[in-house]
């Protein structure tokens, strides 16, 4: 019982413990129970499925709430929304990878499931570097907030650029370096195959796994963004993982709602560009403007989810003649 009691990275061990048997739980369900089959997932399924999961989350943010007080429920509500809002252009970049390996999507699903769970290890990699990092020299912060003031005005002047995953230097790699088969095997990522010289049977990459590599490397580049802005609200551990990792489950049922509509959210990225350029903003406003150094977190949590809400508004009004026009 003292060691459920003792604290890691400033929680106590059974928080974490808690966390990761949730975690846990729902993707043992998710794959042996909702999809033991390999089936396309239509959109009313995964809008169910994604309500389910932000459920979930909010509840585990009450629980947070009661737990390490409103200060820090405050501030997991808000990681959350922001990273939840950012994860739609991940679904972006994952259609155009599943698009261009010919991915079917009734395997779609088994692969983003296997890359979320790579993603919750690299996550936690991540943010116990950042957070390393921030204990010991706390300027690299300021760093953290400059990084997402500069990436959100970029954001905000630069014109729509289509990934290239022909011509992505890992997949260019991965298919000199490596055997590849150039057809799926069902929901294999490694098969069998006759070498083609010898003529043995040796081990060989399928398209399934090669999507799954780029996608989670994909995440990374995406991860510069996202962690800095939690560490930007946060230097809380436990509240930085859970509300980065809790907005993360949700996103492959998310995928299957937002693939097919994803123009529709065109004008997004200019809100969750101002967002970036907030939360950066706000740790010099707190830091040397404001008494006590701290930003009030409801007045952060309200713009916040106010510019994310506007954004997914006007992108959904603005294309709406899009939609009439071409029905």
């Amino acid at each position: 019982m003292e060691f459920l009691l003792m604290d890691w990275l400033g929680t106590p061990v059974w928080f974490w413990l808690s966390f990761i048997g949730l975690v846990a739980t729902l993707t043992a369900f998710d794959l042996g129970f909702l999809h033991k089959e390999d089936k396309e997932m239509g959109i009313g399924e995964s809008l169910k499925l994604t309500a389910f999961y932000i459920a979930i989350a909010l509840a585990f943010g009450v629980w947070v709430w009661m737990q390490k007080g409103a200060d820090l429920g405050m501030k997991y509500y808000t990681g959350f929304f922001i990273e939840k809002a950012l994860s739609i252009d991940n679904v972006f970049v994952i259609s155009l990878i599943f698009t261009y390996f010919a991915i079917p999507a009734k395997y779609q699903y088994r692969a983003l499931l296997w890359g979320i769970i790579a993603v919750i290890v690299l996550r936690g990699i991540m943010i116990a570097l950042g957070a390393a990092l921030v204990e010991q020299f706390y300027w690299t912060l300021y760093l953290f907030a400059l990084f997402l003031i500069a990436t959100g005005i970029k954001m905000l002047f630069s014109g729509d650029q289509e990934m290239d995953v022909e011509s992505n230097p890992v997949v260019r790699f991965m298919n000199k370096h490596f055997r590849v088969t150039p057809e799926l095997h069902g929901e294999k990522f490694i098969v069998k195959v006759p070498d083609d010289k010898t003529g043995k049977m040796v081990r060989a990459m399928t398209p399934l796994l090669l999507a799954l590599i780029v996608i989670n490397l994909a995440d990374l580049v995406f991860a510069v963004d996202s962690v800095p802005a939690i560490f930007a609200i946060t230097t809380d551990t436990f509240i930085v993982y859970t509300s980065n990792i809790m907005a993360i489950l949700g996103l492959r049922a998310l995928y299957f709602a937002l693939a097919a509509m994803v123009h529709r959210f065109h004008y997004l990225k200019y809100a969750l560009a101002l967002v970036l350029v907030f939360i950066g903003s706000k740790i010099f406003v707190a830091d040397f403007l404001l008494s006590g150094g701290k930003f009030p977190p409801v007045l952060s949590l309200g713009v916040t989810f106010a510019l994310i809400l506007g954004g997914i508004g006007f992108s959904l009004w603005k294309t709406k003649e899009e939609v009439i026009a071409s029905a």
